[in-house]
């Protein structure tokens, strides 16, 4: 299935303008060698998980500093732009003006020397541009994410409501663990809102979504998939990984945290860091809450929508 990204191409979008003459998206993360040359198979890796077996170390002899949270970012989405972007996905790019440039991948990974952004896909660019007013909110929270790569599908049909200039499209999900699209529909820009709101939420009180330079915590990419939000504890001592129920099947939400936390323990956490995880759904279900009542670390929050009516004239 087709996959939509945003990616930012230099820093404040310095290298937008070149990527999109010369029909090009590019990653940097200061590892400057051709991938392919360290794998004697000749192809990269197929996951996340042997991407990193190959290249982390090699990261951290360019970043000696860093910490294994921003390594393991900086390894997700460079892989992402090399590996996990097939050909045929949509790319949507920051033009530093307010503006995306909208393109599709038209090639496998390739290596260029002595240049800024020097592993590259080509991009067939479309001839038009995403004016960021005439997004909706939810998109431009997405959009405007200060994360190098982040996944944006969640929006495809309003992206491709821009590329046809059609007005409407019927919203769809293709996901066979989604138990109710009407709850889906609901929830899958719960993600966007709490990054935005992150700071009237009463988990503000203890957490602060992670943060280092370009790296976020949102869509935080694992050998096992994205975890929604990735928080650290102000005191630094535990890292909280967030999963939205996002009208799942409860037995696939509870697998996906357990794994993803797996993940956190083995290749995150310091040695004095403890993982705790955080599930978050529109209402209250016994599935959920008889698991959870025999799992160790794992709590369940209820969140609820709140309107109001204003006479203006």
């Amino acid at each position: 299935m087709k996959e939509y990204y945003r990616i930012m191409l230099g820093k404040a979008s310095s290298l937008a303008e070149e990527c999109y003459n010369q029909g090009y998206i590019g990653g940097d993360w200061e590892m400057n060698f051709n991938l392919e040359n360290n794998n004697s198979t000749s192809n990269l890796p197929e996951n996340l998980k042997d991407f990193n077996y190959l290249y982390k170390e090699k990261y951290f002899e360019v970043n000696p500093h860093a910490k294994k949270m921003t390594a393991a970012l900086a390894m997700g989405m460079l892989f992402t732009i090399v590996k996990k972007i097939n050909q045929g996905d949509i790319i949507l790019s920051p033009d530093g003006h307010g503006k995306y440039y909208v393109g599709e991948v038209t090639s496998g990974y390739y290596y260029e020397e002595n240049v800024g952004l020097p592993h590259r896909r080509s991009v067939k660019w479309h001839n038009i541009t995403i004016d960021r007013t005439e997004i909706s909110e939810p998109f431009r929270n997405s959009a405007g994410s200060i994360g190098t790569v982040s996944n944006i599908t969640k929006h495809s049909v309003e992206i491709d409501n821009f590329i046809s200039g059609r007005n409407s499209s019927p919203l769809i999900s293709n996901d066979e663990t989604i138990e109710d699209p009407s709850i889906f529909a609901l929830e899958k820009h719960l993600e966007d809102f709490l990054i935005t709101n992150w700071n009237n939420t009463e988990l503000s009180e203890k957490y602060e979504i992670y943060v280092d330079g370009d790296a976020i915590g949102q869509q935080f990419p694992t050998d096992t998939g994205p975890i929604d939000i990735l928080a650290i504890s102000k005191d630094k001592k535990e890292i909280l990984v967030i999963e939205l129920k996002k009208g799942r099947a409860s037995d696939s939400v509870i697998g996906q945290i357990q794994r993803y936390m797996g993940f956190v323990k083995d290749e995150l956490a310091e040695r004095d860091q403890k993982v705790r995880g955080l599930i978050i759904a529109f209402e209250k279900d016994i599935r959920l809450e008889r698991a959870l009542s025999v799992t160790q670390n794992i709590e369940f929050y209820v969140y609820k929508v709140q309107f109001d009516l204003k006479k203006i004239l």
